[in-house]
């Protein structure tokens, strides 16, 4: 299982491209399964001839020969996304894409109503935006929220008669909640979502029992564990759960509890893409991002010094990990450092799932606190293993899998 520890883009699509790769103890990796976010990832994926994929919905072990994806039901699945994803992995050398990807019924749709609401909520708030990526992920699970029984999902799109009422139902409401939505009419959107029943394979739950039991499978997050729809630093997070939650559940449901290694992502550099809290961010650092560019709905890109105190919060919100893969190793420069205390803790102490007025009071400390620094670490992984009290068994010096180095102890080379 591999989520990220901090915000997101720390390089989890690598990780796990990098372990289908490999496999695991001796044996071909089965399937990616995604078990929580949409369309709104972002898991950038390099080949050694310079090929890459931004992977999005499809696992980011697709490059693998016979790697499946199955997207679980606690994802988001945005059919026209997906549709344009594959398009994109077919030209860079993916020949089956939607051959080998299997999705559960019971995922909800991300529709384009979701997505025009939710940007026009978004442009609402001005000045106070939360750093949406604009994809429509956190209208669909509000709406489920609100409109349980009459959210669109996947299953759906095999009764186009269903899926054609609760679209209407949709737009009208979101209509008058937010105003006139920039979406195509019921018609063409049930158009494209027949269609699509008709090229993929929507199972049940009883699926990713099969999976499991073919083979190893690799869990791959989405977005990063201080982003948490509990635990993250409201408002300025995902609707998601983000921590390993999901995919626990998804094992035990499969007899399998307690089986997984957990796997945690970090960059030797804290970055956020969005607006909220970033205690260490430093402007002057010399970094870039290409594959994170400014856009009209996060923002910029933002770099910080490595902070601990907010990765031992969120190792401890994940339940621990059994290694830590650190990552962007070839960004390490002396004007690099770590951040081993604020100037109020060592320590943030995580709070009950669902008090979310304790974390935004949470995030307005966080907005005035100012990090206490080490010196430049001149051993960044066994800086990090210290101060995280957890081994780095993996670290990534460039962006491919030929730039990873295992600890095998823990992950089979």
């Amino acid at each position: 299982m591999v989520a990220d520890l901090g915000y997101g883009d720390a390089g989890k699509g690598t990780v796990v491209d990098w372990l289908c790769a490999q496999g695991i103890d001796g044996r071909p990796v089965t399937a990616v399964v995604r078990y929580n976010g949409g369309g709104q990832a972002a898991h950038t994926v390099v080949l050694p001839d310079g090929r890459h994929h931004t992977f999005a919905q499809f696992g980011a072990g697709s490059f693998r020969p016979g790697v499946r994806t199955h997207l679980s039901r606690y994802m988001v699945v945005d059919p026209l996304a997906l549709a344009a994803e594959a398009d994109h992995l077919a030209a860079v050398g993916v020949a089956d894409p939607f051959d080998r990807l299997t999705i559960d019924g019971a995922a909800l749709l991300a529709t384009p109503y979701h997505r025009a609401a939710g940007r026009a909520r978004e442009i609402a708030r001005g000045a106070d935006r939360h750093g949406s990526c604009g994809k429509g992920v956190g209208e669909a699970m509000a709406y489920h929220l609100a409109h349980p029984a009459d959210a669109p999902r996947v299953a759906d799109c095999r009764d186009p008669a269903v899926l054609g009422d609760k679209l209407a139902l949709l737009r009208d409401r979101l209509t008058a909640d937010v105003g006139p939505l920039d979406a195509p009419p019921v018609d063409a959107a049930l158009d494209a979502y027949r269609a699509f029943a008709t090229v993929v394979s929507i199972v049940d739950g009883s699926h990713l029992q099969a999976l499991l039991a073919a083979g190893p499978v690799v869990f791959e997050g989405a977005q990063g564990v201080l982003l948490d729809e509990w635990h993250g630093f409201h408002p300025y997070t995902t609707w998601s759960t983000t921590t390993f939650a999901n995919a626990d559940t998804l094992l035990s449901e499969a007899g399998l509890a307690g089986s997984a290694t957990r796997l945690g992502v970090l960059r030797v550099v804290t970055t956020r893409h969005g607006p909220g809290p970033l205690v260490t961010e430093d402007p002057t650092l010399p970094l870039t991002d290409p594959h994170n560019p400014t856009n009209p709905w996060q923002g910029r890109f933002r770099f910080g010094h490595f902070d601990a105190v907010a990765h031992r919060y969120a190792l401890e919100v994940a339940g621990g990990v059994d290694g830590i893969a650190l990552t962007h190793l070839d960004a390490v420069s002396p004007a690099l450092r770590m951040c081993a205390a604020y100037d109020w803790t060592e320590r943030l102490q995580p709070g009950p799932p669902g008090d979310l007025d304790r974390q935004e009071a949470l995030t307005r400390r966080l907005t005035t606190t100012i990090p206490v620094y080490t010196d430049p670490p001149t051993d960044w992984p066994a800086a990090v293993a210290e101060a995280l009290r957890t081994p780095v068994v993996l670290t990534s010096h460039g962006p491919t899998a030929a730039d990873k180095r295992p600890t095998p102890t823990l992950i089979p080379a």
